[in-house]
């Protein structure tokens, strides 16, 4: 019988409708808009209004594409009551990933300064749509998955990345849960990085059981990162937008698992697939040069859509799932680029497109929010890192200019101490005691305690440690000059004085290192304190890491040579980069 009461999105298509609120089932499936309602909309007027009408919603069709095949995906992979199977095909055994030997932990197969070759080798079996069982390798998910899941979200995200509170009418961390529970890639490293951290606090005797269980999970995660991207090296990325966004969070998810504990052999491969990964989706969009990199990144976060509508009464949305992914790992990524360029002494890969993502008022990216070091300070810090490079091209060609280095300097400068100036006249922000919940219940009249905000303690850490780079790239290794001795001591009163927990100094490490590298004989205690107060150590890889490059610096205080070092040489560690993030 013909539909009287269906949507008016099924009778603009001539579709079945069967008339479910509110959202039928058809749009329900195709993640297109459901426009229904007694009354006759005004597009639906038989002349060109419904013709535009209908390009629009063959559109929304067109675009979610992508989103209706991980869904299948999904699925499939997904099978009730209580037991999430992985199909096979998706993980290939140690001996046929290298002939027998176990992977190691990395994305790169080959050299880890080739960024594209590390992608081609990424298999994305996470966006094929034509999965089978799991009986080969027998993997699902158990309680005690589901046990690591919530930890995840409960403990060790806010212990990764304290700063990371995405304001609840914006989808807060529903995201990572929905990628959990959809893409097998987040799975794998979701459940590596908890295993090992659950394990840390529990303290089993059992400590050979535990590391095997780390170590399998370790594994099938990198594994399965190796393989996450089986048509991405030669097809077109627009084919697997939504995949891709799910392989970029993951890796950047591994990338600080490694570092948490101190592994930095392979943090160069993961940072050359990241930022390889991101550069394709740029390019996806078309000529990055014609449309600019901001629109370039608006499109694709449009494309990473349809939005989620949470009352299909309200116009209110809040993000996808993969929108949100790529924009917290395109911060990330950005960050990592950067900080890279401190200690390699070149200019940030992803330089060319920091002027249009971080640049404020209406940047679309927010690292204050994800890091807690605001945009305009990492602006600065790659500035920098720019004219550094330019300083060790002109020094190795014999052509460096004094007068030119200053010159291009003074404009950094003079932004850093403006803008630093003006956020220490801020009052110190509060944040409400109470859950985030209640504390929109109760509006700005409810009464309960407050606390200082500890994001405004790490911002100006990293504004007086970007002056103490930019001192050290024009002046070189001055440590007894007032003005670094005055920026490391504003630094220290904040760490030893003010952040509370201590523990957040593992988001400040970088600025932490750097203020220590130039301390003074009687500030040493205070820094080897600030790190042998942080336990257990096991967590706590990059500050160890810091104190240890520190130790070193400390030691040869003293050196004919130590009048000649710079970043690159406090850095630098045999086989392998030194990324303090």
């Amino acid at each position: 019988m013909r539909s009287f009461d269906g949507c008016w999105t099924c009778r603009l298509r001539r579709k079945k409708c069967d008339e479910r609120r509110p959202v039928c089932v058809t749009c329900d499936t195709l993640y297109i808009t459901c426009h229904y309602g007694h009354d006759k909309p005004g597009w639906m007027d038989g002349g060109v209004r419904q013709k535009q009408m209908v390009e629009r919603i063959k559109a929304e069709v067109k675009e979610s594409a992508d989103r209706r095949r991980w869904a299948r995906v999904g699925r499939t992979s997904c099978q009730p009551p209580g037991t999430v199977t992985i199909p096979s095909g998706l993980i290939k055994s140690p001996e046929q990933l290298s002939g027998g030997q176990t992977p190691p932990m990395s994305l790169a197969a080959t050299s880890p300064s080739n960024g594209e070759a590390a992608i081609s080798q990424l298999a994305i079996h996470d966006c094929q749509p034509d999965l089978n069982n799991d009986k080969e390798y027998g993997m699902s998910l158990s309680k005690s998955d589901y046990l690591l899941f919530t930890f995840y979200l409960e403990h060790l995200l806010p212990f990764l990345f304290p700063f990371y509170r995405p304001p609840i009418l914006q989808g807060g961390r529903a995201w990572i849960m929905e990628l959990i529970l959809n893409s097998a890639v987040m799975r794998r490293a979701t459940l590596c990085q908890s295993s090992y951290f659950f394990s840390v606090i529990h303290g089993s005797s059992d400590c050979a059981s535990l590391e095997e269980l780390v170590g399998v999970r370790t594994r099938d995660a990198f594994a399965m990162l190796r393989q996450s991207i089986q048509f991405i090296g030669d097809s077109d990325i627009t084919e697997h937008l939504h995949g891709a966004a799910r392989i970029l969070v993951s890796i950047m998810q591994l990338q600080r698992f490694e570092i948490a504990i101190m592994s930095f052999q392979n943090c160069q491969a993961h940072l050359n697939a990241a930022v390889a990964l991101f550069k394709r989706f740029m390019d996806s969009v078309g000529a990055v040069e014609a449309a600019g990199p901001r629109l370039a990144f608006d499109n694709v976060l449009h494309r990473l859509g349809p939005s989620t509508r949470i009352l299909s009464t309200d116009s209110f949305q809040i993000p996808s799932a993969e929108q949100a992914a790529f924009s917290f790992a395109s911060t990330l990524v950005i960050l990592d680029d950067v900080i890279t360029s401190t200690a390699l002494q070149e200019e940030p890969k992803l330089y060319e497109y920091h002027r249009y993502l971080l640049e404020e008022p209406d940047s679309p990216i927010n690292t204050a929010a994800v890091v807690g070091c605001q945009n305009w300070i990492l602006l600065g810090i790659s500035q920098i890192a720019r004219l550094d490079a330019w300083k060790q091209r002109c020094k190795r060609a014999g052509s460096l200019d004094m007068m030119e280095l200053v010159r291009r300097a003074s404009p950094i400068k003079s932004s850093l101490e403006a803008r630093l100036a003006h956020l220490e006249a801020q009052p110190e922000t509060m944040t409400q005691g109470d859950g985030p919940l209640l504390s929109v219940f109760l509006g700005n009249n409810g009464q309960r305690p407050k606390s200082v905000c500890q994001k405004t303690f790490a911002i100006p850490v990293w504004a007086h440690a970007a002056l103490l780079y930019l001192f050290v790239v024009v002046s070189g290794w001055q440590p007894r000059s007032a003005e670094v001795a005055y920026h490391v001591a504003k630094i220290l009163d904040i760490l030893c004085n003010k952040i509370e927990p201590q523990g957040l100094l593992r988001t400040i490490v970088w600025p932490f290192c750097i203020a220590g590298f130039l301390a003074q004989p009687h500030e040493e205690s205070h820094f080897r304190n600030l790190v042998h107060n942080l336990q257990p150590p096991s967590v706590f890889g990059t500050a160890r890491k810091a104190l240890e490059l520190m130790e070193n610096i400390w030691r040869n205080r003293d050196a004919e040579n130590s009048i000649s070092y710079d970043l690159g040489t406090l850095f630098s560690s045999p086989g392998e980069l030194i990324l303090l993030v």
